[in-house]
């Protein structure tokens, strides 16, 4: 059909008492879409009540006439589907109206392939109808069925809206109950801009108008609630469900099961083919994990136990990546392990030299292990001379699971479903039989090292020292994207410019700090916190210190300032240090939160004259001993310190810092 032409069903099928109306759409990013709506109108092209406006809050009519069926992917993209028994359609109602929407400035001129298709009660496509332009509007009328006597025809309309499906809505009778309404303003619906090219007759009558009572009688009624279009990003309840198992021994059905992996080779496969599924099926998450391995958005498929030819051998990489853009195809290969086993640079070259040949972009390896800026885990030679050259990418199992957490907790997918599915995913990579659990072992030079401090025999320029300054580096990135999932905020480590920018030496210089004080130290960036959070191992007394530094007021009394900080601590653990930072002085009154409630004042230096910089709060802990991850082990220590500081202290001051404050920070990198 062309824009603006009709035609009678009955011309077309015997069987259209029913008919299944499809609307589809491809997106050259993979992750547009949109959604579809319907309107019951009468002879006046209004609806009849708020109930004739069927969408995503209303998707089925009670009489059985109308029933959005939902989405379903196709191979060029997805389509929505609807279903009508047009034998069932009120005998007043002359027009059902088909129309989409897209929201949040997402417009369907950034959609591909936009078209119509009506299918009869047997399932026989009868007519369809491409959109070739649809513009920068946010809503479109696709077509409408209407009736002539006895029979009903269709109409390709291609109508669109910059106002969105409340406008859109709004002009054919609907109250809306959106943010407008409720702040006590009233909108005024936006006309509706037709497609260039448009013939007059698609444009539908839809004037503005204000839609007259029913009836007037004398007893107000209650006012029915409204519809509301404002479409709400789907994410999982914070509170768990109560559970209907009998006991505590029952366990759920899961999608991805860890009871039959018995051996590390069932593990690595398990995971790769989880992981990689995962990303084809939920578009936004397979992007989040491709986008930094320069991988363009497109359609996504994966594949794992793959054969290619290589010598005499074929290998079998653990998966491949192929996005399609444009026609052109951008292919990874992937290597994955789990629990402790590390890559092995032999099985790496392997990958790196078919991908070369066969023109791939890239080798992506997935591990535990976490990679280091000037530190690659695995050695392999490039050769400079071949004219395509392969990029070589790290990802931890670590990182996977923060990019679930963010859309699952904080950025939602848009789809129940797609959530459901990244949920079971989060479970299944933190399950203790997984084995991808992310960076959970300090390595062999941990106890050396830990004991020559407290020996007083680590010698300067010991490479051990190296070695644990390097898994210190990995365990604050990995503390950093935990924290990060939990808050959905940036977490990032801090380096200050005066150490230099140059990792090698940075390393040794904090290796070198090692031997000397015994301490590890690190900084963390946490957006929309008031300073760094600081944290400190000492290896000789065997605590964490973790702490942040928070400016004084521009203006106020000193007195105010301490009371304040004071209040703003009132759930924080009684045993937290608070510090008097003094200018020119290596620090001010201090005491615990449990002696200065009752006396804020406590807080103020003797002299007067003393100028307060700010303050410094701190918790003390005792560190694990042990390498690994386990309970009593040094890594689950340092999360667990940097997890209960910032809910219990940072998460209740001020968020933003002071201008001087980030003055400072400036030269941090």
């Amino acid at each position: 059909m062309t824009m603006g032409s009709n035609v009678s069903l009955a011309a077309l099928s015997e069987n259209v008492g029913s008919a299944i109306v499809s609307l589809g759409w491809s997106s050259p990013t993979g992750e547009g879409d949109a959604d579809v709506s319907v309107l019951l109108l009468d002879g006046n092209g209004k609806v009849r009540s708020d109930a004739d406006f069927y969408f995503y809050n209303n998707p089925v009519a009670a009489d059985g006439s109308v029933q959005l069926l939902g989405k379903e992917p196709t191979g060029d993209g997805s389509q929505d589907r609807i279903s009508f028994d047009l034998t069932a359609v009120p005998a007043e109602v002359e027009r059902i109206v088909v129309a989409a929407s897209r929201y949040e400035g997402a417009r369907f001129g950034d959609l591909d392939d936009l078209k119509v298709t009506l299918a009869d009660a047997v399932g026989e496509s009868l007519l369809r109808f491409v959109i070739e332009d649809a513009g920068q509007v946010s809503a479109i009328i696709f077509g409408e069925l209407y009736r002539r006597g006895e029979e009903w025809k269709f109409r390709a309309v291609g109508q669109g809206y910059e106002s969105g499906l409340a406008g859109l809505a709004t002009d054919f009778g609907v109250d809306i109950e959106d943010d407008e309404a409720e702040s006590g303003t009233e909108a005024t619906p936006e006309p509706p801009v037709s497609t260039p090219g448009t013939p007059p007759q698609a444009t539908l009558e839809a004037v503005p108008a204000p839609r007259p009572p029913a009836a007037e009688e004398a007893a107000p009624k209650k006012r029915a609630t409204r519809p509301r279009t404002a479409k709400k990003k789907v994410t999982p309840p914070r509170a768990p469900v109560k559970s209907l198992a009998e006991n505590e021994s029952w366990r759920q059905a899961r999608l991805f099961p860890v009871s039959a992996l018995k051996n590390d080779r069932d593990r690595e496969t398990r995971a790769t083919s989880v992981l990689l599924s995962m990303m084809a099926q939920v578009p936004r998450f397979g992007r989040r994990i491709t986008a930094p391995f320069g991988a363009p958005s497109g359609r996504m498929e994966t594949f794992t136990e793959v054969s290619l030819p290589h010598g005499d051998t074929p290998r079998r990489p653990d998966g491949v990546i192929r996005v399609e853009r444009a026609g052109k195809l951008w292919t990874a290969l992937v290597e994955t392990k789990t629990n402790g086993n590390p890559l092995k640079s032999d099985q790496v070259q392997a990958y790196m030299d078919i991908a070369a040949r066969r023109g791939y972009e890239a080798v992506i390896t997935l591990s535990n292990d976490v990679a280091l800026e000037g530190s690659p885990l695995v050695d392999v030679k490039i050769d400079r001379r071949r004219k395509h050259q392969v990029a070589l990418w790290h990802l931890s199992w670590a990182e996977v699971a923060h990019q679930a957490q963010m859309l699952i907790r904080h950025e939602g997918v848009g789809n129940a479903a797609r959530t459901w599915l990244l949920q079971d995913l989060l479970h299944y990579l933190q399950h203790d039989n997984s084995g991808c659990h992310g960076f959970q072992n300090m390595g062999a030079a941990w106890v050396p090292v830990r004991n020559g401090i407290n020996d007083e025999t680590l010698c300067h320029g010991d490479p051990r020292a190296l070695e644990v300054v390097e898994s210190w580096e990995r365990l604050i990135r990995q503390v950093c994207l935990r924290l990060g999932g939990e808050l959905g905020q940036k977490v990032l480590p801090a380096q200050r410019s005066r150490r230099g920018t140059d990792p090698g030496a940075r390393r040794a210089r904090l290796a070198d700090q090692l031997c000397l004080e015994g301490r590890l130290q690190a900084e963390l960036r946490v957006e929309g916190a008031p300073g760094l959070l600081a944290i400190s191992a000492d290896l000789r007394t065997a605590k964490l210190r973790t702490s942040v530094e928070i400016p004084a007021p521009e203006q106020g009394y000193p007195l105010t300032w301490a009371k304040r900080l004071i209040r703003r601590l009132a759930e924080a653990p009684a045993d937290l240090h608070v510090e008097t930072l003094v200018e020119g002085e290596a620090g001010g009154p201090r005491g615990t939160l449990e002696r200065l409630r009752p006396e804020p004042g406590d807080l103020l230096p003797k002299d007067s004259s003393t100028r307060i910089t700010g303050f410094r709060l701190s918790l003390f802990k005792s560190m694990g001993s042990g390498r690994g991850s386990a309970e009593s082990g040094f890594i689950r220590s340092v999360d667990d310190a940097v997890h209960r500081f910032h809910t219990s202290v940072v998460a209740h001051l001020d968020g933003p810092a002071s201008a001087r404050t980030a003055a400072k920070e400036r030269a941090t990198v």
